[in-house]
């Protein structure tokens, strides 16, 4: 490992796209520290920190922070990441888009501008929304967010957060270019990760006072490590479908037959699916919050709470849904079949056509299952060590379980866990992927990988 990162900087490309990289993500975080003008900071904190399970805390977490404190990249990437799901399922509603995504690299910068301008579409709707909410809130004994509301608030503020959005492209893009690739997911990465020397010094803190005790905390680490084995291990698993290729004459030359596989993910989704349903179930808690003296939506709001059971049970069912939702925009069996037959392939035992489509379906069904409950798991884990599975709102039985089951299940283990399900796949994820990228440039310069035995791979590998 040590000979490994003293080869990167061997690499004179190599090293200046790592500090090109490191420098593009501290340009980043500097943007943390520009508050966008008009905004009561005080204030401001109060409110987040009452409404940190809505979709406000939700974008928060993507922008690093920025959001809690309106600063001029509050929106973060968010706007970007909305337009890119937009368009892929355009794409397949869409021919004009279907036929764009066939056309190869022309193809792909023509949807490319048209992601540009749906994230500047969506950065004026989300900046406008954020500025009319804002100057509409007060806190409880009259203290306003917004110091001076009215027209040129917001539209100082649509421009500040457009512009900072814009900007924040325009970073992923160059990292993406010059630096070591996954533009757009190293800043995510970057907003998620500088919040953990915040959590060791609050945990350090926490043990001195006697909150936490050190085997709590000792077992604590050796449970997150597990679950980032657990998370690397799924999200490094294939299934590998063996195809063979025929003998076959193109010109004047005969290409021999070749034995290869198909490789196909246990979680083909990524963690678009975990985006999706915490997404959508934000919703209601942020409806409640802009509504406050509506009793039903606050209700609603209540149950949809963590650790709820009919939280869980809409979360763990949207998870589900959108991994088969998502899979199936992004993988077609039968445009991999009509593929494999054009260029004489085909599974041992299978016939090729709809027959290899089926089967490859079938597989891909399967694993999705299992991706799936594995997203849902990962998901759900850290809020049940922090909140537990409340049974007793449950109609009929639930006044029984919560008085059979132990504390530590329906009021969770107190455990305070700083990363979300969310948050920690994402996270392992472009790490993997990052690490993956360093790895292929030193291969290709002829360098010994991370690994002396087999390949990192990351989640496209």
């Amino acid at each position: 490992m040590i000979e490994s990162l003293k080869n990167i900087f061997r690499i004179p490309d190599l090293r200046n796209r790592i500090l090109f990289t490191l420098g593009m993500l501290a340009v980043y975080r500097l943007g943390n520290h520009i508050p966008t003008p008009g905004v009561n900071a005080t204030a401001l904190t109060e409110f987040f920190e009452q409404n940190r399970d809505t979709w406000f805390g939700f974008v928060d977490m993507f922008s690093g922070g920025n959001l809690s404190r309106v600063t001029v990249f509050a929106l973060g990437i968010m706007p970007y990441i909305s337009a890119s799901i937009i368009l892929q399922l355009l794409t397949v509603v869409w021919p004009y888009l279907e036929k764009l995504s066939k056309e190869g690299e022309l193809g792909r910068k023509k949807i490319t501008q048209y992601t540009r301008y749906g994230t500047v579409l969506l950065a004026v709707i989300q900046s406008a929304g954020i500025s009319a909410f804002l100057q509409q809130q007060e806190l409880t004994g009259g203290l306003a967010l917004v110091s001076n509301p009215g027209w040129g608030f917001g539209f100082m503020t649509v421009l500040t957060l457009t512009a900072g959005t814009v900007f924040i492209m325009w970073l992923g893009e160059q990292i993406t270019e010059r630096g070591v690739g996954n533009g757009m997911s190293l800043l995510i990465f970057a907003g998620i990760v500088v919040r953990f020397p915040e959590a060791i010094v609050v945990t350090i803190q926490n043990m001195r006072t006697g909150e936490q005790s050190v085997f709590g905390v000792l077992l604590l680490i050796v449970f997150m490590v597990a679950v980032v084995g657990f998370i690397v291990y799924v999200e490094r698993a294939q299934r590998k479908i063996p195809v063979q290729y025929a003998k076959r004459v193109v010109g004047r030359k005969m290409f021999q037959g070749q034995s290869t596989h198909l490789p196909l993910k246990v979680n083909t989704g990524g963690v678009i699916p975990v985006i999706f349903a915490s997404s959508i179930i934000a919703l209601p808690q942020t409806f409640a919050s802009m509504a406050p003296n509506n009793v039903w939506m606050a209700n609603i709001a209540q149950q949809l709470a963590w650790g709820m059971p009919l939280y869980t049970l809409i979360y763990v069912a949207g998870i589900v849904f959108f991994c088969y939702f998502y899979t199936a925009i992004i993988f077609n069996p039968d445009d991999v079949a009509d593929n494999m037959r054009k260029y004489g392939g085909y599974v041992p035992g299978i016939r090729p056509g709809k027959k290899t489509a089926e089967y490859i379906d079938n597989i891909l069904t399967r694993l999705t299952f299992g991706g799936a409950i594995y997203l849902a798991a990962v998901s759900v884990l850290p809020e049940f060590l922090i909140a537990g599975f409340r049974v007793a709102p449950i109609p009929i039985i639930g006044p029984s379980l919560d008085a059979f089951l132990p504390t530590w299940i329906t009021e969770g283990l107190g455990v305070t866990f700083y990363f979300g399900g969310t948050s920690l796949l994402i996270i392992v994820g472009v790490a993997m992927d990052t690490v993956q990228q360093i790895e292929s440039q030193l291969i290709m310069r002829h360098y010994d990988g991370f690994m002396k035995r087999g390949r990192v791979r990351g989640r496209r590998g």
